[in-house]
């Protein structure tokens, strides 16, 4: 379903995990842009060296290549400078208007991330299109897809992401199940007494069986716990996560995005990010999913 992809190369294992994951989620007819960003300003005129940059050209186009043949030779290569790795797959794939641009996870320890940066967490905020991270050591394990699961919690992000996991699910012919993570009320935490209590954690339990219990074609699963935690918890049993996000600003990614931020470090499976301009981009507010579920609430 995906039919115009960017594949972040960096001639590492995690470009090979992206690339494989690429090869996955991609149509076989569409197009597979193999990009490299390496660091840096832009030189100055004056002070550029061409031989220097002609041997910088080389290395590139030599990881390209390999890359290019290891995708069977009929990918695109496109390579650029940016200060961000992340900043520069997000010009690569407005460039050509790609639909799904594809990274590889962070092997970087929590000093390294602090220190250096993130380039998975850099690519997932502010993306132009939806994002997948394919896990280390994904293109070890060729996939075989059995069951693809959503993250879902009757948010307009989480419909979107059925509905694409739904698509993807008849494409690949595979099972189709849908997770959802049930917090509880903090006053249960604060001692309340027995019967509120006990009533405290039923219902919400109750609500998310019968929430999904309604979709259509989809096994449903839930627990208790944070949404992160469970997920992750829920994605060793998957072949390909979709979760939707609201990709706000710094502040709204800070609050609404750390799923996705912590999932693309933490899931046992590929993760699917649908953000914001994902949804924008499908024409969302038409989306079969949304669509029956607003004629449902009528």
């Amino acid at each position: 379903m995906f039919k115009n992809v960017v594949v972040g190369i960096d001639g590492k294992e995690g470009g090979r995990d992206a690339l494989a994951l690429a090869k996955v989620l991609g149509d076989e007819d569409g197009v597979l842009t193999l990009a490299h960003v390496y660091r840096g300003d832009p030189p100055a005129p004056r002070v550029s060296s061409p031989p220097l940059e002609a041997v910088d050209d080389e290395r590139i186009r030599r990881i390209l290549d390999n890359a290019r043949a290891e995708a069977g030779g009929n990918a695109e290569i496109a390579w650029d400078r940016s200060m961000s790795v992340g900043d520069g797959l997000h010009e690569q794939a407005k460039a050509i208007a790609a639909d799904l641009l594809v990274v590889g996870s962070s092997r970087r320890g929590m000093l390294g991330r602090a220190l250096i940066g993130d380039d998975t967490r850099a690519t997932l905020n502010g993306a132009p299109c939806a994002v997948a991270v394919a896990p280390a050591g994904y293109s070890r394990h060729p996939a075989f897809m059995r069951e693809i699961g959503v993250g879902y919690d009757a948010s307009p992000e989480s419909d979107h992401a059925l509905g694409v996991a739904r698509k993807l699910a008849a494409e690949k012919h595979t099972k189709l199940s849908a997770f959802e993570a049930v917090a509880l009320p903090s006053y249960v935490y604060l001692g309340a007494p027995g019967l509120l209590a006990a009533e405290s954690i039923r219902q919400p339990l109750e609500t998310a069986r019968e929430r999904l219990g309604a979709l259509e074609g989809v096994e449903p699963h839930f627990s208790y716990g944070q949404p992160a935690e469970e997920l992750a918890l829920y994605s060793a049993s998957l072949d390909v996560l979709v979760i939707g996000s609201r990709s706000f600003g710094p502040v709204g990614r800070f609050v609404h995005g750390s799923v996705a931020q912590r999932l693309a470090r933490s899931a046992r499976c590929p993760l699917l990010v649908l953000n914001r301009a994902a949804r924008e981009a499908a024409g969302a507010g038409a989306d079969d999913e949304e669509l029956a579920r607003a004629t449902a609430r009528k």
